[in-house]
């Protein structure tokens, strides 16, 4: 983000990263990163699945949503808006493009999946009596619907669209903390 002419975070969603001259380097995170989630996804599913007789087969599941959204993200680009990349008319876009639509809607599926997977997760915390992450899952998940909301209710607002990278951060943040919890304490 620092390093894109123009980009600026306040005003342009991170998925825009992924136009221009160096638009590789958002398609490769968004690539990566989304295997990265179908890999933590399977993991988690081998040591909470069925098979490992905790029953929690909803966390994986939807980690794997959000790790497919991820990667459909990749392929699928966001469209150019409001300046960025340079040349592109200020302001919001006058039409979407086909793969910015399925990228609209694939993201929005997997932001759906994260949300659900920190409440998911937070519940089976607290039954855990891991009070800590179920406070960690429940704040991360409301906060990101909170700031995910707020982009589309208040279109344009510089401190809405940095409150959602913040809580995009948060969010994935959180995600790599429980792959990296799970996998040192498999047993909770």
């Amino acid at each position: 983000m620092l390093t894109r002419s123009g980009f600026d975070i306040s005003r342009h969603p991170a998925s825009i990263l992924s136009n221009g001259d160096q638009g590789w380097i958002q398609i490769g995170n968004f690539l990566a990163s989304g295997l990265l989630f179908v890999a933590c996804a399977i993991g988690l599913h081998r040591v909470l699945g069925p098979a490992s007789g905790r029953g929690g087969t909803w966390g994986p599941r939807l980690i794997g949503i959000l790790g497919a959204g991820m990667t459909a993200a990749a392929v699928f680009s966001a469209d150019p808006v409001d300046g960025f990349p340079p040349g592109t008319p200020v302001g919001p876009p006058t039409s979407v493009s086909w793969h910015g639509l399925v990228h609209v809607l694939v993201a929005g599926v997997a932001f759906i999946a994260l949300i659900a997977a920190c409440f998911v997760f937070a519940r089976r915390f607290g039954a855990a009596r891991r009070y800590g992450w179920a406070a960690f899952g429940r704040v991360t998940g409301a906060l990101f619907l909170a700031t995910w909301i707020s982009i589309f209710a208040l279109p344009g607002a510089r401190p809405a669209n940095v409150a959602f990278a913040i809580a995009i951060a948060l969010a994935l943040t959180w995600t790599s903390l429980l792959a990296v919890h799970h996998l040192t304490r498999p047993d909770e």
